[in-house]
């Protein structure tokens, strides 16, 4: 679907992040809806680098770019001769930033700051430079255990990951207050859809549960998972909400989730229909009580009003949508 219909064939785009889950959608929707458009994608790669946790450093994959017809950059945003690099041999009319470490079980502080937030800044000021329009992931981690809904302002982190997106926010409000520029910053609550199976174990419980089931296995949930409820958002409304943010009625930090709130024994339901399976669910004692957000839900009143935002996709949609790529990737990367 063609989200504006505005012409951006003397238009170049740089999307961070680009062989990442969300980056990774943006290019081939520019591609399918907007050929003329010029698309540059940096992105780190996975290089086999883990943190102290033992995840990935990076999980940008080039199976996420396969037909992509844009041009590639190898490169960190931490780095400053990339950064310079962009500077002077492009002019980009739009950045969407999505680059990040989004891992939020990451210890590593001091490079969670440098790399969400210093180079963040580095990417404001390459902006202005060019007279960019801004578009930028936060997240719904900023809110930590607040209050459902989540509203803009009643933010309380409690990791560094969410500490790290609520910075990004605020130094996007001193850049708005002294620039022409567009700057949009974009709070993600659960996404879930192709792209995202080269996270690894940070991939979605859609697409955990989905390959649970098609293996046979019974699924295994928290005990009490009908009242645990999340704001689960399927890829192409996050990719609308992107797309919708390029001209925007106003500069601002938004929510982009569908409004609703819904369990984790749904998403289970839901596969279990879609897939023709009838396992048994094992519950299981939740480990996390008193670090674990029980209830997460986007207000998206100003999202729609500021972006002309309006969620499309109710999670049966989702999931029906999405079950054919998780049987392809259970069948061609899984099995």
């Amino acid at each position: 679907m063609r989200y504006i219909d505005d012409d951006l064939s003397n238009k170049t785009i740089l999307i961070t992040g680009g062989a990442g889950f969300i980056g990774s959608n943006l290019a081939f929707y520019f591609q399918h809806n907007h050929p003329d458009a010029k698309v540059v994608i940096l992105d780190s790669f996975r290089s086999g680098e883990t943190f102290s946790n033992g995840n990935l450093k990076s999980f940008g994959h080039f199976k996420n770019l396969l037909g992509f017809e844009g041009e590639m950059i190898s490169g960190d945003i931490n780095d400053k001769d990339i950064l310079l690099n962009l500077e002077v041999n492009y002019k980009f009319d739009y950045i969407f930033h999505e680059a990040a470490i989004s891992d939020t079980t990451v210890q590593e502080q001091d490079l969670m700051i440098k790399t969400n937030v210093n180079a963040y800044k580095d990417l404001l000021d390459l902006a202005i430079k060019h007279s960019a329009n801004m578009i930028y992931a936060s997240s719904a981690a900023t809110y930590g255990n607040a209050e459902s809904p989540q509203r803009v302002g009643r933010e309380s982190p409690q990791n560094v990951y969410g500490f790290s997106k609520l910075s990004m926010d605020h130094l996007s409000r001193e850049y708005m207050l002294d620039n022409d520029i567009s700057i949009v910053g974009l709070r993600y609550f659960n996404v879930y859809g192709p792209g995202e199976y080269f996270k690894n174990t940070t991939a979605s419980m859609v697409l955990q549960f989905g390959h649970q089931l098609l293996a046979g296995k019974n699924p295994r949930l928290f005990e009490s998972s009908d009242k645990i409820l999340r704001d689960f958002i399927y890829i192409e409304d996050i990719v609308q909400a992107n797309i919708k943010a390029m001209q925007p009625q106003e500069s601002g930090i938004y929510n982009v989730g569908t409004g609703k709130a819904r369990s984790f024994q749904d998403i289970v339901d839901i596969l279990q229909s879609e897939l023709g399976t009838n396992l048994t669910c094992e519950y299981i004692p939740n480990p996390f009580i008193g670090s674990y957000q029980f209830h997460t839900e986007a207000d998206i009143e100003s999202t729609k009003q500021a972006l002309g935002y309006e969620p499309n996709f109710e999670m049966e949609d989702g999931i029906k949508a999405y079950v054919s790529e998780i049987k392809r990737l259970f069948k061609e990367e899984v099995k």
